[in-house]
């Protein structure tokens, strides 16, 4: 398979841990994708504040997910 990136930053949740499998939902990342890092999320490491964007980009990703 062909891919621009083959690394991938995406947020997830984790559902449960069955030995060494973790089973996650809402990963953004195309099937077969090797995953290399695991890291925790704190909100206090998010951004401070609200977020604002460009219109133009909430217009684009409004059908994405």
């Amino acid at each position: 398979m062909r891919r621009v990136n083959w690394l991938g930053v995406s947020r997830t949740r984790l559902l449960r841990i069955d030995g060494l499998d973790l089973h996650v939902a809402e990963l953004d990342a195309v099937d077969g994708t090797p995953v290399l890092d695991i890291k925790p999320w704190f909100a206090e490491f998010g951004p401070r504040g609200e977020v604002r964007q460009a219109a133009w980009a909430t217009e684009m990703l409004r059908d994405y997910f």
